[in-house]
């Protein structure tokens, strides 16, 4: 009997009765979000239907100048530099439906608080979630699932231009502390910069009753990384959405740029720190789509052809480099959740979350 028992228990552990050992480099997630910023842009550059449309910055010079090239290869380096280099060389960027690239939300929605929800959750919640309204979440985040486990209690952190990021991620629930909208950063231990940051943010106000200026947000995240040094950050950048909402194609090429060089900065503090270097994955994406021409690219929505079609981009240890991926596939932005326990070596606590994006994994 004694060898039966015996046989049986190594039988369990070869078959997976007990825990899987950790295959993974990543350490630490960096989940990076920017609202509203089309596919088109990303693989195209600036678009020719809005570029050379001046008159809305007479006092900046011509667009044209600025962002135009003939070649699109040429236009998306001018809009997103390290976007094309370093993420394109060292990572994956999924999208691109000219080759057959799809990714899509499974929220029929087409708008942020779906959008978020889906891409934090690992599922659609049409039913629940269909407002933009400040109400906060009855579905469980990824970044509250970490928060519970012993091993990440206090290493979960969020930043967010909207103000409806504390309730998205349910801060008040979660215990996840949340830096969004107007919000300044706060305790006995600031540093000069954080100080620095809450005055500036007061005097300076942006033209947007509930979402603030990215800079604001970006430089909290920073300072926030190096002084607690979180395992998962997740940052949400606001700005081209925004833009696009007013008509303003200028500002939202420019927000885009400015987007980018935050994007390095990120990934080159990561490479510079012993908690973050070469244990560390970054993933990108956006919350929808939108329109395609002058009468609906300001807007999206269910009503709005194209508002389901998004990208999304990874770099880290663990994930293959192989660029700009040109091959038929549909990715969902309910699949980032599980691929993101699946990176840190842990199963998804939720069942019903969508599957894992296998070519993010080794």
């Amino acid at each position: 009997m004694k060898k039966t028992a015996i046989l049986l228990m190594v039988m369990g552990l070869a078959f997976g009765n007990a825990p899987a050992q950790k295959t993974t480099q990543t350490e630490n997630i960096f989940l990076i979000t920017v609202d509203g910023l089309r596919w088109q842009e990303l693989f195209k550059g600036a678009d020719s239907l809005f570029v050379d449309d001046t008159g809305m910055i007479k006092s900046q010079g011509s667009l044209l100048n600025e962002f135009w090239h003939s070649d699109p290869l040429k236009r998306r380096e001018m809009l997103m530099p390290f976007t094309w280099s370093t993420l394109a060389r060292e990572g994956q960027i999924h999208g691109n439906r000219a080759y057959g690239s799809q990714v899509d939300l499974r929220n029929d929605m087409l708008f942020s608080y779906p959008g978020y929800n889906e891409i934090l959750t690992g599922s659609a919640d049409d039913e629940r979630i269909n407002s933009n309204a400040k109400t906060n979440n009855p579905n469980i985040t990824l970044l509250e699932h970490l928060h519970n486990m012993p091993e990440y209690n206090g290493k979960v952190m969020a930043f967010g231009s909207w103000d409806v990021f504390p309730y998205i991620v349910n801060e008040e629930r979660s215990g996840v502390p949340v830096n969004a909208g107007f919000d300044r950063a706060e305790g006995s231990d600031l540093t000069a910069a954080e100080r620095l940051i809450n005055r500036m943010q007061q005097e300076i106000r942006g033209p947007w009753g509930g979402v603030r200026l990215d800079p604001f947000t970006h430089h909290y995240a920073l300072e926030a990384l190096k002084k607690s040094a979180p395992k998962l950050v997740y940052i949400a950048y606001g700005e081209p959405d925004d833009w696009a909402h007013g008509n303003r194609y200028d500002e939202y090429l420019h927000s885009i740029r400015q987007f980018d060089a935050y994007l390095k900065e990120l990934w080159e503090y990561i490479q510079s720190s012993p908690q973050y270097k070469d244990k560390t994955s970054m993933i990108i994406t956006t919350d929808h789509g939108r329109g395609i021409d002058k009468a609906t690219w300001t807007g999206h929505g269910s009503g709005i052809p194209r508002s389901r079609e998004i990208w999304l981009a990874a770099i880290g240890p663990d994930t293959p480099a192989v660029g700009e991926v040109k091959k038929d596939e549909v990715l969902y932005a309910a699949m980032i959740a599980r691929t993101i326990f699946q990176l840190l070596g842990l199963p998804y606590p939720d069942e019903e979350a969508d599957a894992v994006i296998s070519d993010l994994l080794p």
